[in-house]
């Protein structure tokens, strides 16, 4: 069969198969790599890193063109990307019929630079979102995308193609867990759902991230620095993002931000809270238990560089090993928790 008509027909069957879901639970509904392609002025939208005007775009996906406008989003990856993050904006009802139905506005992760190493680490840091959805439900779910980028201001220029993804609205996030997403000013320990705090904590450390908090960030009137908060039955529950300064991903420009005492981005700290540490204990219990699946998962991705998985399947090795027994890690833990 051809390869685009496999594609349409896999499309066809996950609407068919999810046609009493809400339209917005389509584009995350599979986690197969989905082919699309972005037709607009490329190079004069991903220039503009600080006026960020929005503009005009075709997505095109599974032969179906949807109106969307594209502008630079982010912060620190717009001043060291050549190739910055992107948000997709969808009018409503624009998309209805494809798998983009219901969605409005979404994060778009793209390569930062142009070597494959850039590429590389867009899905390495998909992978770890893919992860700790493994842990939890309250986590952010995302869509590894095949980009045929398509610049109309320079039509002589050929296409690039990119390995990204998107990451699920916190709209959709809290409507689907039953929750509300909380703007506050700080975290009240007494109101964490501390089950998930410590996978976030624990996570946090198994691939060697640094780059959060619990505070406000700088510029920000709002919890957490790269942390969102779900309230669900009156319970805070942490839900992380932004992976790419960890040692999982490990992109050249992580060295400026490692930060936080750590010289090296592939070195493990940890910097969670001080809770009680049998939740700690449970898990990296918990982690324990999901390392096939998280082998799995990495073995199961496109790679660009052929190296590169068993470089994360290695390191991912090493905390497996750190751990032994999980009631002494946490009481180590314990020690080292950052608000005693």
């Amino acid at each position: 069969m051809n390869p685009g008509n496999l594609l349409w027909w896999s499309q066809f069957l996950l609407i068919a198969w999810v046609g009493s879901a809400p339209a917005s639970e389509l584009l995350f509904a599979g986690d197969e790599v989905l082919e699309i392609e972005l037709r607009g002025p490329l190079a004069r939208t991903i220039d503009d890193s600080t006026a960020r005007h929005a503009n005009a775009f075709s997505l095109i996906v599974v032969g179906t063109e949807i109106p969307v406008s594209l502008r630079v989003r982010g912060n620190s990856r717009a001043q060291v990307c050549s190739f910055p993050p992107l948000r997709l904006d969808i009018e409503p009802g624009a998309a209805n019929g494809t798998l983009f139905a219901g969605q409005e506005r979404l994060k778009l992760v793209t390569h930062c630079r142009v070597s494959s190493g850039h590429e590389q680490n867009v899905i390495e840091e998909y992978a770890a979102y893919r992860m700790f959805a493994l842990l939890s439900e309250v986590s952010y779910r995302t869509r590894l995308l095949r980009i045929r980028y398509v610049d109309t201001d320079d039509p002589g220029r050929s296409p690039q193609v990119r390995y990204g993804f998107l990451i699920e609205p916190a709209r959709q996030l809290a409507a689907r867990t039953g929750g509300e997403k909380l703007k506050v000013p700080h975290v009240v320990k007494a109101r964490l759902d501390l089950d998930q705090a410590a996978l976030v904590f624990v996570f946090h450390y198994m691939i060697s991230s640094v780059d959060w908090s619990l505070v406000v960030a700088s510029g920000d009137r709002n919890c957490c620095h790269n942390v969102d908060l779900i309230a669900i039955d009156g319970a805070h529950h942490l839900v992380p993002f932004d992976f790419d300064l960890s040692g999982l991903v490990a992109p050249r420009y992580a060295r400026r931000g490692a930060g936080h005492g750590v010289r090296e981005v592939r070195k493990r700290r940890y910097r969670g809270y001080c809770i009680d540490r049998s939740y700690i204990a449970a898990a990296l219990q918990a982690h324990l238990d999901q390392e096939a699946a998280f082998q799995a998962l990495l073995q199961a991705l496109p790679a660009v560089d052929a190296k590169a998985t068993g470089r994360q399947q290695e390191f991912l090795e090493r905390f497996y090993r750190s751990v032994g027994d999980p009631e002494a890690l946490a009481a180590k833990f314990d020690r080292q928790c950052i608000d005693r």
